[in-house]
């Protein structure tokens, strides 16, 4: 049986090598045709373009966002792709008064109930969901001046952490922080001037719940259009 399959191989090297230049030639051919190696997708890369073409058509279809609003009372929003924050600006009052938000997306939430709390107030946090929290950096300059607000943005309420006295920019005294206070510390009569300083020019408690309901839709937007770069990455 060995012998058999020894004499058959030796007959089939010498075929090839009095092969015809024709078929020698069409045997390179194949040979250098056949040295291109297309790379295959790995069965990964199949189940991953799967779950997110999935994951895509259920943001898309079912929870789409919406078209953001680009102004919300007197403010202007500008908001960018891609950035984790959006900025807002308005003219208020007269003296060429310029007021400034920034706010980041959500970067935290209030702290759960304790598991000792009393039932009614577990089963009502559960319903409500997370509180999340944005943080906000107000600036309201007046010339050469600027107040400056560190504030908690909540869905339903505006709280001031910290008041600032700061230098504009372009200013004669040079731009960067001059100093400030802990909004807590102020006496009472200086925290409810500060707040109604703020509601006047539209700083308040409808603003946060706005932001939020503008973060909220932002970072589906953000979601999808990261799902679309991953998914465009593995199908080159």
């Amino acid at each position: 049986m060995a012998c058999t399959f020894l004499r058959r191989a030796f007959s089939l090297t010498a075929a090839g090598t009095h092969a015809t230049p024709r078929v020698a030639a069409a045997f390179a051919s194949t040979s250098s045709s056949s040295s291109v190696v297309v790379p295959l997708r790995s069965p990964l890369d199949y189940r991953l373009l799967r779950h997110l073409r999935s994951e895509i058509t259920y943001l898309a279809e079912r929870r789409p966002p919406h078209v953001p609003p680009s102004s919300f009372k007197s403010f202007a929003v500008e908001d960018r792709p891609g950035e984790q924050w959006v900025r807002l600006r308005a003219s208020a009052g007269g003296g060429g008064e310029e007021v400034k938000v920034e706010a980041t997306m959500f970067d935290g939430a209030a702290e759960p109930v304790p598991d000792d709390a009393p039932l009614f107030r577990r089963v009502e946090s559960l319903e409500r969901g997370p509180r999340l929290h944005l943080s906000l950096i107000v600036e309201i300059a007046r010339g050469d001046r600027v107040l400056g607000f560190v504030c908690s943005a909540w869905p339903d309420d505006l709280a001031v952490r910290h008041v600032l006295t700061l230098a504009a920019g372009g200013g004669s005294s040079g731009g960067g922080r001059r100093g400030g206070r802990d909004f807590e510390k102020l006496g009472d009569e200086e925290r409810e001037a500060v707040t109604k300083f703020l509601k006047e020019r539209e700083v308040d408690a409808e603003l946060a719940g706005f932001l939020h309901d503008y973060m909220a839709n932002k970072e589906k937007m953000e979601l999808l259009r990261w799902l679309k770069t991953v998914e465009s990455f593995l199908n080159k």
